[in-house]
């Protein structure tokens, strides 16, 4: 079956590859996105029975059509997403990134169908990123989203950006299927989530949000309203699977980033109710950049981030709620942008530490390797990332981007 998966891609990669980019009198098209094959080696057997172990294989699919007229006052966007794995078929899916018709006019701007909004400053956590839901059986960094279905209105002025939010049609989270890696003592039963509203997931959101610069601030703050992204996870009556449970919730936050010459200051604070008690989260802290280190030009960044998060342990998974979080990032800064990403998050009460490297290199124009290795230590039976810690793994990923 994967062998066909991968000839179909290599097929509609020879198809669309002509198309790369036209441009007349109706306007212009780019094709652009890339094919990959990535594999997983999972340095320790699985901590349960029933999942997988070994070297897991998957094939990627990631097109990006895009369309904007003559006039430049219509803009279209078709950003498929598919993956085939080997072992865990909850990790086999298929997505719209992003789908949507964007018209922008003298001072007003609206956007309809599916897209991905990213909001939010910090490197280690992303907590006012509230818009789409976690594709988490993509990656354990929270990097990677769903599409989300939308309506957005927005208006940049002289004082700002006011951005207004309606969203029907909520996603629901992705988890590792039983066999799958990333997985709790039980599996998530995702397909009988439970919801608060009454019309379960076809619950209409809001949100708005105003953002501005002010010299060397760049300021952000959202209202929200809706269903929660983040589910908490209940054991059902035998204690077989973990259920779904989505919660309607009030959220404000803000986001902030100065710039002063090498530093890099940032901050992401929310506030939420309506998911058990009300409670508060926040992630801050700085990155400094040495520019051309020892005269070559190559630059290397200092990070430090701390956590908080002020729910209890009857919350839904919270293992960043005392944190700290040091890296480095070194930038080549040449023809192939070479980069190297390292660092560490600690809890600062349970110790339980998770090692973070990532790397990237292009080859050639058109060919992409990226490798990444994530480690887990110090966690015990009672600790939030002990079902991981044998879940230690080093990705490497293959990608002819066009």
């Amino acid at each position: 079956m994967l062998g066909k998966i991968c000839s179909f891609i290599i097929l509609a990669l020879l198809i669309i590859l002509p198309v790369k980019s036209n441009a007349g009198e109706f306007g212009s098209v780019d094709v652009s996105g890339f094919i990959g094959i990535e594999t997983r080696i999972f340095t320790q057997n699985p901590r349960w029975e029933d999942q997988d172990s070994g070297a897991e294989l998957s094939v990627i699919f990631n097109p990006e059509f895009h369309y904007q007229t003559q006039d430049c006052n219509h803009q279209f966007s078709f950003i498929p997403f598919y993956r085939k794995d080997s072992r865990d078929e909850a990790r086999t899916h298929f997505d719209v990134r992003e789908a949507y018709w964007l018209w922008i006019g003298d001072e007003w701007e609206v956007l309809t169908g599916i897209n991905k909004v990213f909001w939010g400053t910090a490197e280690s956590r992303h907590l006012v990123n509230i818009i789409n839901q976690s594709d988490n059986v993509e990656n354990l960094d929270g990097e990677d989203y769903l599409g989300q279905p939308m309506i957005n209105i927005g208006t940049q002025r002289d004082w700002g950006r006011i951005d207004l939010y309606v969203l029907p049609g909520f996603r629901e989270r992705t988890f590792s299927g039983s066999d799958g890696r990333f997985r709790a003592v039980v599996p998530v039963d995702t397909k009988n989530a439970i919801f608060e509203s009454s019309v379960n997931e076809k619950h209409i959101d809001f949100a708005t949000r105003y953002s501005h610069y002010f010299g060397d601030w760049d300021v952000g703050a959202f209202y929200f309203y809706g269903t929660g992204r983040e589910p908490r996870l209940i054991a059902n009556t035998n204690a077989t699977k973990f259920i779904p449970n989505y919660d309607l919730i009030h959220q404000t936050g803000i986001d902030v980033q100065y710039t002063n010459d090498s530093w890099l200051w940032k901050f992401e604070g929310i506030a939420r109710e309506g998911q058990g008690k009300a409670f508060i989260a926040a992630v801050g802290g700085f990155e400094y950049t040495f520019y051309q280190v020892f005269n070559t030009y190559s630059d290397i960044g200092v990070l430090a981030e701390y956590q908080y998060d002020g729910r209890t342990r009857e919350a839904p998974f919270t293992a960043s709620d005392q944190d700290l979080f040091t890296g480095i990032r070194w930038a080549a800064n040449d023809i192939q942008d070479t980069q190297i990403l390292g660092g560490f998050n600690i809890d600062t009460s349970t110790h339980e530490i998770f090692y973070n490297i990532e790397a990237q290199r292009r080859i050639g124009d058109n060919y992409d390797l990226e490798l990444s290795a994530r480690f887990f230590a110090g966690s015990s039976a009672n600790e939030d990332v002990y079902a991981f810690e044998r879940d230690d793994y080093i990705q490497i990923r293959f990608a002819r981007y066009f």
